[in-house]
C-alpha cells in the first residue's frame, strides 16, 4: 500500500483517470461499430468526419495511440468509400 501522501494522490488521479479513459474508450468503438455497420453511402458519409474528430482527440489525449488512430481512420475511409 501507499506511505506517502503524493503516493496516495497519485493512485486517486488514477482510478479516476482509468474511468473517464474507458468510457471515451468505449463511446469510440461503439461509433466505429455504428459506422462499420451502415450500409447507405450517404449515412456513413456524414458520420466520417465526426467519428475521426473523435479519433483525433484521443490521440492527442493519449487514450489510444496515435499509430492505432490512423489505422482506424485509414479502415473507417477506406470502408465508407467503397460503399455505393
Amino acid at each position: 500500500m501507499a506511505n506517502h501522501k503524493s503516493a496516495e494522490k497519485r493512485i486517486r488521479q488514477t482510478a479516476v483517470r482509468k474511468v473517464t479513459n474507458k468510457y471515451y474508450a468505449r463511446t469510440m468503438r461503439n461509433a466505429l461499430k455504428k459506422i462499420r455497420n451502415t450500409t447507405k453511402k450517404e449515412e456513413a458519409a456524414a458520420m466520417l468526419p465526426k467519428i475521426t474528430g473523435m479519433i483525433d482527440r484521443l490521440a492527442k489525449k493519449n487514450i489510444i495511440h496515435k499509430n492505432k488512430a490512423a489505422n482506424l481512420k485509414s479502415s473507417i475511409t477506406k470502408h465508407v468509400n467503397s460503399l455505393s
